[in-house]
Formats: C-alpha cells, sequence, structure tokens
C-alpha cells in the first residue's frame, strides 16, 4: 500500500469557535501526510478560529462557498462548535450532499450533532460522547460505544483518545471508494 494512498482526494473539515483542538489537528494532519487535501472551511473565510483549549485555526474557506461536489468527503470535529454549526443551513445542506452522493461523512465527539441536525444518521450504525447519546438515538441512529464506527460512508468516534482508529477509519472509507 502506498504511504500516501489518499493522494488525489479533497476533504472538507468545519472549524468555527470553540473546537476541539485535537479533533480538528490530528485528523488535518493525517489526511495531508496519507496525500489528501485538505480545507478547513469556518464561518467567515481567514479568520481565525480559538479551540477549546486555544490552539488558533485560520479557516481556508468560507462554509458559504463550498460545495460537496468539490470534495471526497467532509469531516466533523467536536467541541462546541457544532452545536452553532449545525444551525447553519449550509453546513446541513453540505452533510446531506455528501451522505446522498454515498460520501464519507465523518463526526467524532460532539461533532456528530451536525450530521444529527442534517437527519441523515437514520438506521446509521454510529458512537460519539456518551454526552449526545441519546441526541444519536433520537435521530434514529443505533448506537454502539466502541472507539470507531464505520457503517458504510459513515465514520464515528467517541472522543479523542480514539483518534488513532478514528482516523484509520477514515482513511480505510476514503480509498474504498
Amino acid at each position: 500500500m502506498s504511504d500516501r494512498p489518499l493522494t488525489g482526494k479533497r476533504i472538507l473539515i468545519f472549524t468555527g469557535d470553540i473546537y476541539e483542538d485535537l479533533e480538528l489537528w490530528y485528523p488535518k494532519l493525517r489526511l495531508i501526510e496519507a496525500g489528501a487535501e485538505v480545507v478547513v472551511a469556518g464561518p467567515e473565510a481567514g479568520q481565525t478560529y480559538a479551540g477549546k483549549n486555544g490552539y488558533p485555526c485560520v479557516s481556508d474557506a468560507a462554509i458559504s462557498e463550498m460545495n460537496s461536489t468539490d470534495f471526497d468527503g467532509v469531516l466533523c470535529p467536536g467541541g462546541f462548535m457544532p452545536d452553532k454549526l449545525r444551525r447553519d443551513p449550509k453546513v446541513l445542506e453540505l452533510i446531506r450532499e455528501f451522505s446522498e452522493a454515498g460520501k464519507l461523512v465523518a463526526a467524532i465527539c460532539h461533532g456528530g450533532w451536525m450530521p444529527i441536525s442534517a437527519k441523515v444518521y437514520r438506521d446509521v450504525r454510529v458512537t460519539g460522547s456518551p454526552g449526545i447519546k441519546d441526541d444519536l438515538i433520537n435521530a434514529g441512529a443505533i448506537w454502539e460505544d466502541a472507539p470507531v464506527v464505520v457503517d458504510r460512508h459513515f465514520v464515528s468516534s467517541r472522543k479523542p483518545d480514539d483518534l488513532p482508529d478514528f482516523c484509520r477509519g477514515v482513511i480505510g472509507v476514503l480509498t474504498q471508494v
């Protein structure tokens, strides 16, 4: 297997104020290392957003300017950010489009709030932060308490400690397409 199996793949990652630092940066750097092009989009392009632990992230682009057809998948980090971004109709539209196209929809920890609000988790096996377990179940998802759950093009994990498994799951889905 190539050490850059994602060459030619483009991944969208959402950011915003109070994102979970590790849940954005670990996958971003791991995907780049595997050869993917990563675009980090926030509410505004070129804006600096502070992570929960204070690490800054400058958005490459504005969410409003993103098109799902330009990407092979989307990654939803956790933190408090997802609670705000899930209210953005464009975020929900993008996630629905990725799901309908059978493209990667990956969420970790509280990042699962965005696919919940996009209504794409019905009958999908998922995991996430125990804090959103009831939200996942109420959205029609099939809850599992595991470091990573891969169901078709959906990848989910519970917390930063699960990031190695999460990234293996993400890369696995992206290399099957």
